[in-house]
């Protein structure tokens, strides 16, 4: 029997070989890849394992159990999607970003130690802000820069709750972790990538910038990956339930203010992960297994979503809501596709996003949190709205001045594939239930009251939107987010090192140069140790005193160019001697000891 291969390997293997294929057989290498990553993972087992022995430490690259597995499926499938959207696309580098992107989640999806997990973790972030920078432009490489900077914050925090829990525990397997720091440090890390509030900012900033390919993977991989780990290691803290609670609406009222069409649905994706973030934090095996669903589902009509906008972007080099209007007849299938996908994200019966929506809400009343309750429902009044005024201002809306046909065949394949898998998982749930981590699953979603209370909720929701059309009409300019609070806070932190820290340093600099100065000139010349004392007792003794400045002669200072031309000699100093201290005091140690 062939013993399975990690999907992550598969990937970032496959990424090497990109440039080495040509013409024709190129989009048939890269479809390739993914449906050997799917035949591959459609034969393993619970309980499979790939573990490798190093320096003393087992790297488990492969563990699987229903959850990773479910998660390894929708990666790979909306991978091959995303990589068909892509197949126009010239530039290997590109094609290698995203391929890099899909295997390093891959990775953390199946990893089954904190030090595997945290390696792919940071190949994720690295390969993902590439997708941004790709888009070649002042703000893509800006927020670019944003992006890692963010990451490689919450990377940190989870190498060092990694380090503490190791320590404190001796176990290095990924599983539950208790409340302690260790157990913190690892919460702002995954809740990082997850967008917690108020840690979020970098995913509409980097998301909108992203290239119109690369935007799509952008949307799939970065916060689902968060959201498995929560469910991993933090299933049933109230602290991250009500995060989610708050990410659903804090998301969707940021969206509803957005004119450029992908920070809207960068916005959403910020509240659609909160309705996966409660689930999971609830912790029955209900929530959990709602929130998974919704993962899963989310991924086909998000991603759906960023193809339709990207295919806008790409042939009409448009991306704001009041730039656009009346492509409904110029880009039929784009506006088809986008309608199936803002139904599957709102929730309506018949689509994909109405069943799992509804079990992680069916969740929320089993567990009795009606505060929690109320959020998720404000936040999918919201998501209506916004997806109202998204399909109408973008396609429906009149502009006479927009001339422009359907986009490629690629991208028309991809959104038409991934258009049918909502409305799939929508009609047929069960297919989806089969693959959930707590089976079996007895959920029934078309339920009567579930049907007529989401009608009730679209008629309403429609009512008010053509009642107050206006106070939803897209407007120029940038609403500003928690990014505010962050430039306040590192302008305050560039102002003390620059202007406090700087001057005390030169300060300390200038006083401690004039000491070495005395000793360097000592060293020289040692007989001015007697003209100092001389010049202590009798300082007014001809040739010791200087009339002009009131000062001895030997304490003024002799202005040496090289010594201000290069500040950094007084730093080699104090280190060396902060090196030989240290040195000694190692040697006396161990002679002690």
């Amino acid at each position: 029997m062939i013993k399975p291969i990690p999907p992550a390997f598969l990937y970032i293997v496959g990424a090497l070989f990109i440039p080495f294929f040509k013409g024709r057989l190129k989009p048939l290498y890269l479809l390739s890849v993914s449906v050997i990553a799917f035949i591959n993972l459609f034969f393993m087992e619970a309980g499979t394992r790939w573990v490798h022995p190093f320096l003393n430490y087992d790297w488990i690259f492969l563990k699987v159990d229903r959850l990773s597995l479910i998660v390894g499926y929708i990666f790979i499938l909306i991978g091959f999607l995303a990589i068909l959207y892509s197949l126009h696309v010239k530039e290997d580098g590109q094609h290698a970003a995203g391929f890099l992107y899909i295997g390093s989640s891959l990775g953390v999806i199946f990893a089954g130690d904190y030090f595997s997990l945290f390696i792919f973790w940071e190949i994720m972030a690295v390969s993902g802000v590439l997708l941004i920078w790709y888009h070649r432009g002042k703000e893509s490489l800006d927020a670019g820069f944003r992006y890692l900077l963010m990451h490689f914050f919450g990377g940190s925090s989870i190498l060092i709750g990694i380090l503490i829990h190791a320590y404190s525990t001796g176990s290095m397997i990924v599983g539950p972790l208790e409340n302690s720091w260790a157990s913190l440090f690892i919460l702002i890390g995954f809740g990082l990538n997850t967008a917690f509030i108020p840690l979020h900012t970098w995913l509409p900033d980097g998301y909108s910038e992203g290239t119109v390919t690369g935007s799509v993977f952008l949307s799939v991989y970065t916060t689902k990956t968060g959201v498995y780990v929560l469910a991993r290691c933090f299933s049933g803290v109230d602290l991250v339930a009500y995060m989610g609670g708050v990410m659903a609406l804090y998301g969707v009222i940021f969206a509803l203010l957005q004119n450029d069409t992908r920070k809207l649905l960068s916005y959403h994706i910020v509240s659609q992960v909160g309705y996966m973030v409660a689930g999971v934090g609830i912790g029955i095996p209900l929530g959990v297994n709602g929130g998974i669903a919704h993962l899963f589902n989310h991924i086909l009509y998000k991603s759906l979503l960023f193809m339709c906008m990207g295919s806008v972007i790409y042939m009409t080099g448009k991306r704001k809501l009041t730039e656009l209007g009346g492509l409904a007849k110029q880009m039929p299938v784009t506006c088809l596709t986008c309608l199936v996908a803002s139904l599957s994200i709102s929730g309506a019966p018949g689509f994909n996003g109405f069943v799992s929506k509804g079990m992680v809400l069916s969740s929320v009343v089993e567990a009795h949190k009606p505060i929690l309750e109320l959020l998720l429902f404000l936040a999918s009044v919201g998501t209506l709205l916004s997806f109202t005024k998204l399909c109408f201002y973008t396609f429906f809306a009149k502009n006479q001045t927009i001339q422009t046909k359907e986009a490629p065949w690629n991208m028309q394949l991809a959104m038409g594939a991934t258009a049918l898998l909502c409305i799939f998982y929508g009609v047929y749930p069960q297919a989806l239930f089969n693959l959930l981590p707590f089976p079996p699953v007895s959920v029934h979603p078309y339920s009567t009251s579930h049907v007529i209370g989401t009608i009730q909720l679209f008629l309403g929701a429609g009512v008010v939107f053509m009642m107050v059309r206006s106070a939803f009409s897209p407007l120029e300019g940038m609403v500003l987010d928690f990014d505010y609070f962050y430039r306040m806070a590192f302008r305050g932190i560039a102002w003390l090192a620059d202007v406090a820290f700087n001057g005390l340093r030169l300060r300390v600099q200038t006083a401690f140069s004039r000491r070495i100065d005395g000793v360097v000139r000592l060293s020289r010349d040692p007989m001015l140790i007697f003209e100092r004392i001389i010049a202590y007792f009798q300082p007014n003794v001809e040739g010791f005193y200087n009339p002009e400045t009131g000062r001895s002669k030997i304490d003024e200072p002799i202005y040496d160019e090289n010594w201000y031309r290069k500040p950094m000699g007084l730093g080699v100093l104090l280190a060396i001697l902060m090196l030989f201290i240290y040195g000694l005091i190692y040697i006396l140690q161990s002679k002690m000891g």
